[in-house]
């Protein structure tokens, strides 16, 4: 079922005016084209909560064996395609101004599938009628953004104060699956933010994920594996696990789908990285 809400004001009057109508070029390209694609980052934002803040940038979710037909369709039009990170996005760039093609999350663990293309709320984006990312994709793709240069909890606390009580909390706690601590802990720092609001989140929910805690608390790990979960919340801050005290890489698991390659590419990236940094030493 597709929902209706009534979407907050637009973005479209902050965006520069050439960014603008490439932005809108694209869209209607993709449109006419008839290539499913769902806006997010900040245009999504925005629509989900009311919050309004600069981008510098288009973000659109695609699924990956679209890929090559938006590069193809992209092209012709003069624009510069790039696969950035074979693992997780492309880039579309005309000058200085570019478009994210988004398949995955930045770790790995959330593919873009037909899942994302179900219910999604339309409004028009520089007056071109588009799908908007649901609210429960929007959150999980944020809720493992914890660099030292970037946390996301504010943006997932702030899709909950907005969103409660139209959360499909069923399918928003079947795609964190193995990683639900993840979001138990946003849940928790919700409570936390919004004190008078901790009852918006649905007891059943909270009962549920506090279980699983009692649980796992008392019984020992199913493996005697040392696997490090940090480098899913952040590329950077637990290489030291698994370069210097011998961790498992959690992204080099069955978890995600990264590779050694696209590891050492990610690591690579950070900014003021040293080479020699970037050679994960777990298996592919």
């Amino acid at each position: 079922m597709t929902r209706s809400a009534a979407p907050a004001r637009s973005l479209d009057e902050e965006i520069d005016p050439f960014a603008a109508d490439f932005y809108r070029e694209a869209l209607q390209a993709l449109t006419r084209a008839r290539i499913p694609f769902l806006v997010g980052g900040a245009f999504a934002h925005a629509f989900h909560t009311g919050i309004r803040r600069a981008t510098k940038d288009l973000d659109l979710f695609i699924r990956r064996e679209d890929y090559q037909r938006i590069e193809r369709l992209m092209q012709r039009r003069g624009w510069q395609v790039e696969m950035t990170y074979p693992h997780w996005l492309a880039k579309v760039r005309n000058c200085e101004e570019f478009i994210d093609l988004i398949f995955n999350s930045g770790n790995g663990l959330a593919p873009v599938d037909k899942r994302w293309f179900r219910g999604n709320s339309r409004t028009d984006t520089l007056g071109v009628p588009v799908r908007i990312a649901n609210v429960e994709d929007a959150l999980l793709s944020k809720a493992f953004l914890m660099e030292r240069e970037r946390f996301d909890g504010g943006d997932v606390a702030h899709l909950l104060q907005t969103n409660a009580e139209r959360i499909d909390w069923e399918r928003l706690l079947a795609s964190f699956g193995p990683h639900w601590r993840v979001l138990l802990a946003h849940l928790t720092l919700f409570g936390y933010i919004y004190p008078g609001e901790r009852h918006r989140i649905p007891p059943g929910v909270m009962s549920r994920l506090t279980d699983r805690l009692v649980e796992e608390t008392h019984h020992p790990p199913s493996s005697t594996e040392q696997v490090c979960a940090g480098t899913l919340l952040s590329r950077e801050q637990y290489l030291h696990d698994i370069e210097s005290l011998g961790y498992l890489d959690a992204r080099l698991t069955r978890a995600t789908t990264m590779t050694n390659r696209d590891v050492a590419r990610w690591t690579k990236a950070i900014p003021g990285m040293h080479p020699t940094r970037a050679r994960p030493r777990n298996g592919a």
